[in-house]
């Protein structure tokens, strides 16, 4: 079969703005429900898209750590691509593909890094071997092979033993939305697609055409 070949209809829901919360952070809380519902595997799972000042994109998958009224978390390494892409350039896209169930959503917004003590708070709570790794590696800079990684595992184990403190270069960022799509599978590709937008401290919600 040829890509060309490869397609699939969509059924299993509509979405119309009569059955969507006015706040679309309540609304991604209810479809994160379903979706955890329906036992996909990591429902927080995430394409971040990031640019550079002069608009060279790039996009990556990343989890979702934290969602409410303040914004969208994740935590990464500052000194990343994603991270010196932020810092340079704070606006940033998501997408969640959830395609047992459907749909998808889309979050767009400006990004901020989260106050130090909410960084340390999550980083303790990650395995041992995570908070390690966060010391060993300098995210996204080139490697020979293995060994010089592996070899900053075990300089890390001895240095810290069972508490590494959170290293300053790691920690977690906020995207603040502006807009979040969210997007429903129909029959004939004639999806159901309700956007909200921010306007002052409220929400307008518009149908977009598929």
């Amino acid at each position: 079969m040829s890509l060309a070949d490869l397609r699939r209809d969509y059924s299993l829901a509509t979405l119309d703005v009569g059955q969507v919360a006015a706040d679309p952070v309540e609304q991604f809380a209810r479809w994160f429900g379903d979706a955890e519902r329906a036992e996909i595997v990591e429902p927080n799972a995430m394409t971040l898209a990031t640019a550079t000042p002069d608009g060279v994109p790039s996009a990556r998958i990343v989890l979702l750590k934290g969602a409410d009224a303040a914004g969208f978390v994740f935590f990464t390494d500052y000194r990343s691509a994603k991270g010196r892409e932020l810092e340079r350039n704070p606006r940033a896209a998501l997408v969640f593909l959830w395609k047992e169930v459907e749909r998808q959503v889309r979050i767009t917004g400006r990004v901020a890094r989260t106050p130090a003590e909410e960084s340390s708070l999550y980083y303790a709570s990650r395995p041992l071997g995570s908070r390690l790794g966060a010391w060993a590696s300098v995210q996204s800079a080139v490697l020979p092979d293995r060994a010089p990684l592996e070899l900053a595992v075990r300089e890390a184990e001895v240095r810290f033993g069972t508490s590494p403190p959170r290293p300053g270069h790691w920690g977690g960022f906020r995207l603040v939305p502006d807009a979040v799509e969210f997007w429903q599978g129909r029959p004939s590709r004639l999806h159901d697609r309700l956007r909200y937008c921010r306007s002052g401290s409220a929400w307008t919600i518009e149908r977009l055409s598929p």
